[in-house]
């Protein structure tokens, strides 16, 4: 369900990893999404439905597919978000469910995004400095009232950047705030940003201590811009 995105011949250099939960038998509700939109854009996502296995996996599905065609009819991320939320409440077991949907825009140079509920994206930038996409951040699909529309922000960005996105097993640890996560996630970004995008996303599973899974499920995207 998860297959990895056919971009041999895009501009930027793009990885992905899914990681199941330890114990789960590869059966999770965390996905990730790629999405090239010619001319000159790339829709990035990343999601989690509460809970593990079958049942989880079958909303992550339904939900992935529904947010993949939204993007590609709409040409906001917070838009896809709305229709998302909608489509939430007719699926058992989709309310709750977190998701940040990024639109990177080469003629612009901008990252436009909507969150619902998600840890936000960091920008990384060569000479270290971190940027969280935290501007447009909202309740988790299904936890907000419908006729309030949701957030959307936008965000410059140079040749050299990198962007990732990921899904809470990758920096949430039992009895730790998440923000020692998001440090832990900058440092290491900081530490090994320069590596090209296959090789920096298997050092950041790596320094965050999860290469080989962790406690909850983990998607990644990492894009070089």
């Amino acid at each position: 369900m998860l297959h990895a995105p056919d971009l041999a011949h895009h501009p930027h250099d793009v990885a992905v990893r899914y990681l199941p939960a330890i114990g789960s038998l590869n059966v999770c509700g965390d996905w990730y999404d790629v999405v090239d939109i010619p001319p000159d854009q790339l829709a990035l996502a990343v999601g989690d439905v509460i809970g593990h296995g079958l049942e989880a996996a079958a909303v992550m599905g339904m939900l992935r597919s529904a947010l993949s065609a939204a993007i590609r009819a709409l040409e906001r991320p917070a838009q896809a978000l709305e229709v998302l939320g909608l489509y939430a409440r007719s699926i058992e077991g989709a309310l709750g469910t977190t998701a940040v949907k990024a639109i990177v825009d080469r003629r612009s140079h901008l990252i436009t995004y909507s969150c619902a509920g998600h840890p936000p994206p960091v920008l990384a930038h060569p000479d270290g400095r971190m940027e969280l996409l935290d501007r447009a951040t909202d309740p988790p699909l299904g936890a907000r009232p419908m006729h309030v529309p949701r957030p959307q922000a936008s965000i410059p960005y140079a040749p050299g950047d990198t962007l990732v996105l990921y899904t809470d097993g990758l920096i949430e640890r039992r009895k730790e705030d998440i923000d020692v996560g998001l440090d832990r996630l900058t440092r290491a970004l900081a530490e090994c940003g320069s590596l090209d995008a296959e090789r920096l996303a298997d050092t950041l599973l790596t320094k965050l201590g999860v290469a080989g899974g962790g406690r909850d499920d983990i998607a990644l995207i990492v894009v070089r811009l």
